[in-house]
């Protein structure tokens, strides 16, 4: 993603021949995917250094879980305050936008997840798998299209309209991938119970 995001960005703004902000295209990757990641790598090697993994992965990820949902729907809710009288005045239009988004969300899931049956991964890698390509990262194409037309753009409306649309589509492909694990290997060993899946 990190490495493809600004090249794929301008390859489907080059096809709808609009012109090609490169700057701004990588200002966005930096600013809102490699700031990011290196943050988080950082912060996680300093922090296991000075408490340990274990004191990470049972007391702060458990103090970071609920700050991180907190901030996406703070996120969310100042998208849909910015949008909310356009997504209630047009709701053909929020549609129309939806049907692809919704249509392109699952055929790429089901891509992924078929992929990694034909590849007999296990489960606890394939669903992931799945998710990760299914997911649209339109935090990152929120960004972009706000910093390339702006925020009453219709570009941003879309992606407003695509986090509405992921979400729930989302959530509806953890439990697709939920029902099939029987399908696929796991790497639980026997003794663990059936409901830690």
């Amino acid at each position: 993603m990190l490495a493809l995001y600004g090249v794929l960005g301008g390859f489907l703004l080059g096809v709808g021949e609009l012109p090609v902000p490169w700057r701004a295209l990588l200002l966005s990757v930096a600013a809102y995917v490699a700031l990011p990641l290196a943050a988080g790598y950082v912060s996680r090697k300093l922090i296991i250094r000075r408490f340990g993994e274990r004191w990470f992965n049972e007391k702060f990820i458990r103090f970071l879980t609920p700050i991180t949902i907190a901030a996406l729907l703070a996120t969310l809710t100042l998208l849909f305050s910015f949008k909310g009288d356009v997504i209630l005045d047009n709701p053909a239009t929020i549609l129309w936008i939806s049907i692809p988004l919704f249509t392109q969300t699952v055929v790429v899931f089901a891509l992924g997840y078929g992929a990694a049956k034909l590849l007999r991964l296990n489960y606890e890698d394939a669903a992931p798998a799945a998710m990760i390509g299914a997911s649209n990262h339109f935090e990152v194409a929120i960004a972009t299209a706000v910093m390339i037309f702006g925020l009453s753009s219709g570009a941003a409306l879309a992606t407003v309209v695509g986090v509405l649309i992921e979400v729930p589509v989302m959530l509806l492909l953890v439990e697709v991938a939920k029902r099939t694990a029987k399908y696929f290997p796991s790497m639980q060993t026997p003794s663990e119970p059936e409901a830690t899946r």
